[in-house]
């Protein structure tokens, strides 16, 4: 089917003229309203986790102003680490012009390289604020998916990323593509796995399992879960940059994703029984 006639600008204002020289046309695209809405709702629902101590154990070991320190740092991880990654993971060639890698305007954010931006700054305000970096990194996962899914929405809107080519029936033509051919709206399909079916999973494990109780926990679910996601998403996206090995730039760098939160859960779990097996008293 073909794609539907979506502007990539929320709203657009027209270019005009002052004292002689041409300014605009200025607009908001969705691209940039995702990433506003998945930090503000991510910020708000950590808000209301760390004012649940029962999620934590005995008390929250966090507050609000530890949350609202964290937004600003986050939003600068997700800015400047989505950038440089996109530009060190899928075009080095950029760095041979500087200028081109401040203009953001024209795309390109890697989601690897935002993961990185946000751990600096889980780590960099829990140190700062002699917090727990296990429990704020815990918080982060457990709002993450929300930005992912508006990022991939996004991503549909654009007509960027999209899939391999498909004989499906819900299949898309996107006008970005060159060949013209129908193919698998992926974004679609990493929405909901990266983003609702994570969110939900996480959602489950707070409050059905209690993995707020064990620290890490939640974060390693969250970095495992998303490199399996990705790892699915990437056998019906089209590939946008040279293979590695043989894998896409998406799956090689989740390998080490679903590794590490496979390694960070277990030991989070076995931190946490050698803490309820120590005798007190």
């Amino acid at each position: 089917m073909p794609f539907p006639d979506i502007s990539p600008f929320v709203f657009q204002l027209p270019g005009f003229d002052l004292f002689g020289f041409a300014l605009g046309p200025f607009g908001l695209r969705w691209y940039a309203l995702a990433y506003v809405a998945g930090l503000i709702l991510g910020w708000r629902l950590m808000v209301g986790l760390v004012k649940k101590p029962a999620l934590w154990g005995p008390k929250s070991p966090l507050d609000e102003e530890d949350i609202d320190d964290f937004l600003f740092y986050a939003t600068l991880g997700v800015l400047f680490g989505g950038r440089l990654g996109y530009v060190l993971f899928y075009r080095p060639e950029m760095l041979a012009d500087p200028m081109s890698v401040l203009r953001v305007w024209e795309g390109g954010m890697s989601f690897h390289g935002g993961f990185l931006g946000v751990c600096l700054a889980v780590i960099g305000t829990a140190l700062g604020r002699k917090k727990s970096i296990l429990s704020l990194g815990d918080a982060v996962a457990i709002v993450s998916p929300i930005g992912l899914f508006f990022g991939r929405m996004a991503n549909f809107i654009n007509q960027e990323l999209y899939g391999r080519v498909t004989d499906a029936p819900w299949g898309f033509i996107f006008r970005t593509d060159p060949e013209g051919l129908t193919r698998h709206p992926s974004q679609l399909y990493q929405a909901a796995l990266e983003g609702l079916v994570l969110f939900i999973l996480l959602q489950v494990a707070v409050a059905r399992f209690g993995i707020l109780k064990r620290p890490g926990q939640a974060a390693g679910l969250f970095v495992g879960g998303y490199g399996v996601a990705r790892l699915i998403g990437e056998q019906f996206r089209e590939p946008d940059a040279a293979l590695i090995l043989g894998f896409t730039h998406g799956e090689f760098y989740s390998f080490p994703m679903v590794a590490c939160g496979l390694a960070l859960f277990i030991w989070a779990s076995l931190r946490a029984g050698n803490a309820k097996s120590e005798p007190t008293g």
